[in-house]
């Protein structure tokens, strides 16, 4: 029998508790804790602390190990798989489901159907219990999605939105000759000179102008199917020779570029050859005749989809409360009262009701998931991830308040609650303290970021933490004392928005005051986002206050590992004139050039300056190893021999944003930048951190970041959206100084916001509602902080009062 493990406690599935032992993911230092199953565990810490390390990289990861063993090796390769993490034992660990936030690429074919899978059942319901008409085959659900070649509109291929190309929209200046390029839909360089080379061989008069030829020739130009294949005899250049030029009619061009070309660039260019709308054949559903002609409860299933879930419940319900007996009697009259029906509308309507207790009964299936806000997508993805009846299981979920207003998060406690009174455990990172007080038990790791945190300052009953002198979360367990009265700033202007129609916003009046820090809230869906992010970038250059208006989106800052934050800031500019400047560089002729890993001559060639290379293996899923060459360093060991400060470039780029601070100090640039990164709450982030690895809170405060450190003289306009998504209490009281650093320059900020510390510290607050969806689209209170907390239409108003300590 092997020997115990040296760093291993004695333990058995009865003591209750998960044991882990010496943790080194990341930034841990050797961690032990002990953590209790079937209860509630939040773990906190600023950002950075080493947190997430703890419950997604050692206990998550390592029961998903653990899982995979047991799974078939040629299984195992379809299956994307986290790495091992370092850690030297975990006992009494049950499997794990982990929920993280993951930004998607936004897609107009993903609905809220479809992230929910609920899509699935609502086509099986019409393929097995729909009313046919009379004579008409059953179709196969796959049928009913426009998402798939059975049941996509032949016409618009599913999208709901057809493509036409007209004389208007192809030939934008009549007065050209096809030579001069009357046809501004055909490609441009060469390709578009070989077909007018073509058009000309083929006998039509390229030197006219477009208006007079005849209707005939410019109708065949345009929309001929036709492609006929003639020999091209170049006359003004003696080198070209001979060759057979295929046609292309300007509609085949635009049409075959949309559908084929791998190009986004070039997909987009070709729109404005086009004139867009709803598909006529499909009347903008997307879906094939046959389809649309099954109807259930007199509904068609693009109605169905159509219908806010609240009223997708009520359609649904009727055939739910049939007995087995009614079912069965009726099934001769109707197939939307079989025992099949009766099944699938149950199950429909329970997880339907998930949803309406979310607060989502407004979402539709159809709902397009772009168009949705932060708050709703969280709230979707908890729903289909926690709906599965697993027992026994710990459930790992990632901020799941994220992006939701006070309100929204009374119901999500009511959820974790069900899922521990279910036999669970419930492993929650967070920020909102409202949360972790009605956890079980919290672990708090600290008591920095970085290499200042990776340490678990305490584990257990939360009231225990206010004992831990070290720990920054405790202050914010504590009731909001009374605190001085603030005076908000005085206007400088007023914005006046009239007649504001979009999404749920019909007809809205709104005054934005300028030169103060404007804060929007209101439950998710009420309208928030689509003010912000839809309407004021456009309205407000048209007011002589503002000059300039910047949108601090949480988009990545780049898809590629090439992109980080070292050189989004352009803090890395600084430090490759540095490496530059030394005299040994200068010995060997190296500019700053030699210093990028995007360059050919100072980077790795093997893994061509990514640090990583991909490695397919037989029988398992591929993955990503530091490359044999450089080590992960990016660099060719020559270009590493240069040292400044005896660091070589790659340590700068492994610095955190808190170790280079001093180490870059004598360089004004890169220390402004720096700076300003540890000012919004970055300063646990490595120079060299790729962008796909950084969150979109990240991603927006790095946005941020790099504004605060441009001179700018004030007249600009900012507009954020959450800025404090995953950001720990005592950061975002760093980010609200730097939004009133922006203000003071005589800027105005403007943001949608459901921290109310933000909220309290805001000179406006603009809140929406009353509720979400079509219930929303409504200034329900306007005021100062201290105003809005006693309105009593506003829902945001009790959270804001406990805030002021009103």
């Amino acid at each position: 029998m092997p020997a115990p493990h040296p760093r291993s406690t004695p333990s058995t599935a009865a003591d209750g508790m998960i044991r882990v032992r010496g943790a080194r993911e990341n930034n841990l230092r050797d961690v032990d804790v002990d953590v209790p199953r079937d209860r509630i565990v939040a773990f906190t810490g600023i950002s950075g602390s080493g947190k997430s390390s703890l419950a997604f990289g050692t206990i998550f990861a390592e029961a998903q190990r653990r899982f995979l063993e047991s799974v078939a090796p040629y299984a195992r390769r379809l299956i994307a798989q986290g790495s091992t993490p370092h850690v030297e034992s975990i006992t009494g660990l049950p499997p794990a489901v982990a929920l993280q936030q993951r930004r998607g690429a936004p897609s107009s074919r993903s609905t809220v159907g479809t992230l929910t899978t609920l899509s699935n059942s609502t086509r099986m319901l019409y393929s097995r219990a729909g009313t046919y008409p009379s004579g008409a085959e059953r179709l196969e659900s796959d049928s009913f999605s426009p998402n798939t070649v059975a049941g996509a509109c032949p016409r618009c291929h599913g999208l709901g939105t057809a493509h036409e190309v007209t004389e208007a929209s192809a030939v934008h200046d009549p007065s050209l000759s096809i030579r001069d390029g009357a046809i501004t839909a055909w490609p441009g360089a060469w390709q578009g000179k070989n077909l007018r080379d073509v058009t000309a061989v083929l006998g039509y008069d390229i030197d006219r102008p477009w208006r007079e030829l005849s209707r005939e020739d410019r109708d065949w130009l345009l929309f001929t199917e036709e492609q006929p294949v003639v020999d091209v005899h170049p006359k003004r250049d003696r080198v070209a020779k001979p060759y057979k030029g295929r046609f292309w009619s300007a509609r085949q061009f635009v049409l075959h570029t949309l559908a084929d070309s791998q190009s986004e660039t070039q997909r987009t260019k070709v729109l404005q050859f086009v004139e867009s709308g709803p598909c006529g054949l499909c009347g903008g559903t997307g879906l094939t005749r046959a389809a649309l002609a099954v109807t259930f409860s007199g509904k068609t299933i693009a109605e169905l989809n159509a219908l806010p879930l609240t009223a997708l419940a009520e359609v649904l319900r009727p055939v739910a409360a049939l007995t087995d007996a009614g079912a069965a009697t009726s099934r001769a009259s109707s197939g939307e009262h079989t025992e099949v029906a009766v099944a699938i509308s149950r199950d429909l309507l329970t997880r339907v009701e998930v949803l309406t207790g979310l607060g989502l009964g407004y979402l539709s299936l159809d709902r397009a998931t772009p168009t949705l806000s932060p708050g709703e997508m969280q709230r979707l993805r908890i729903a289909t991830q926690l709906r599965s009846g697993l027992f026994g299981v710990v459930y790992v979920l990632d901020e799941p308040s994220a992006g939701l207003h006070p309100a929204d998060v009374e119901p999500l406690v009511e959820v974790l609650d069900g899922l521990r009174a279910g036999g669970n455990s419930v492993f929650v990172v967070e920020h909102d303290m409202s949360i972790v007080r009605q956890a079980d038990w919290i672990v708090d790791v600290g008591p920095g970021a970085g290499a200042s945190g990776g340490t678990v300052l305490y584990s257990g009953p939360v009231p225990g933490l206010a004992e831990v002198e070290a720990s920054v979360t405790r202050r914010y367990l504590q009731p909001r004392q009374p605190g001085v009265e603030r005076t908000p700033r005085t206007p400088t202007g007023t914005l006046e928005l009239r007649d504001v129609t979009r999404h749920n916003l019909r007809g809205l009046d709104v005054d934005l005051p300028l030169g103060v820090l404007t804060a929007i809230t209101g439950v998710s869906g009420s309208g928030k986002s689509s003010l912000v992010g839809g309407v004021l970038p456009t309205l407000a250059l048209t007011h002589p206050g503002i000059d300039r208006v910047v949108e601090v989106d949480q988009k990545a800052i780049g898809r590629t590992p090439r992109s980080n934050l070292a050189t989004y800031t352009g803090l890395f500019d600084a430090v490759r004139a540095a490496f530059a400047a030394t005299e040994d560089a200068k010995a060997r002729g190296w500019t700053a050039g030699r210093f990028s890993f995007n360059v050919v001559g100072g980077r790795c060639e093997v893994c061509q300056g990514e640090g990583s290379v991909s490695v397919e293996l037989l029988f398992l899923p591929g993955s990503w190893a530091p490359c044999p060459e450089c080590h992960g360093s990016r660099y060719t060991a020559e270009t590493l021999e240069v040292r400044w400060h005896d660091a070589t470039i790659a340590d700068v780029l492994g610095m955190t944003v808190e170790e280079a601070a001093p180490f870059l100090a004598e360089l004004p640039a890169a220390a402004r930048a720096l700076e300003t990164l540890r000012q919004v709450g970055l300063g646990y982030l490595r120079l060299g951190q790729p962008a796909p690895e950084l969150s979109g809170g990240e991603a927006q405060r790095i946005k941020l970041a790099t504004e605060l450190q441009r001179a700018r003289s004030g007249h600009t306009l900012y507009l954020l959206d959450e800025p404090t998504t995953g950001l720990h209490p005592a950061d975002v009281e760093l980010l609200t100084s730097q939004l009133s650093r922006l203000v003071d320059a005589g800027n105005t900020v403007v943001v949608v916001e459901h921290a109310m510390a933000v909220v309290a510290a805001a000179d406006h607050v603009i809140d929406m509602g009353p509720s979400g969806g079509d219930d929303g689209g409504q200034v329900v209170a306007a005021g100062t902080p201290a105003e809005v907390a006693v309105s009593p239409a506003s829902r945001t108003a009790r959270w804001l009062r406990a805030e002021l300590g009103l």
